[in-house]
């Protein structure tokens, strides 16, 4: 089954409108869609704050990184000021998401037109 995204209405793909595309693609009822993709972005957050890694298969892998303190300087005064310790969170692409990207192969706009 494949979801169709033909119809968002802004550049960024929101929670929302993944809900309503479960709702619309698969069946699901707004509150049952809604819920499960509630449940799965609190999921990914719980492990992340736990410091694990997040793998998703063919899109990539989530990650968090500890930033060592280090020195900083105010831009506008010049001021140095230390930046304290601090925990990130990383993305890195999969090499199908990358090749996609790129335009490789099952992307449709990659498509020659022989005609």
């Amino acid at each position: 089954m494949e979801l169709s995204f033909d119809d968002l209405e802004t550049p960024a793909l929101t929670k929302a409108q993944l809900a309503e595309m479960l709702f619309e693609q698969i069946g699901l009822n707004k509150r049952e869609s809604k819920e499960m993709i509630d449940a799965i972005f609190e999921l990914i957050t719980e492990k992340l704050v736990q410091g694990e890694e997040v793998k998703i298969s063919g899109f990539g892998n989530f990650q968090i990184r500890t930033k060592s303190p280090r020195p900083g300087r105010n831009p506008r005064t010049g001021e140095p000021i230390p930046i304290q310790a601090r925990r990130v969170v990383t993305f890195h692409a999969s090499h199908k998401l990358k090749d996609q990207i790129q335009g490789g192969a099952g992307n449709p706009l990659t498509a020659v037109d022989e005609s």
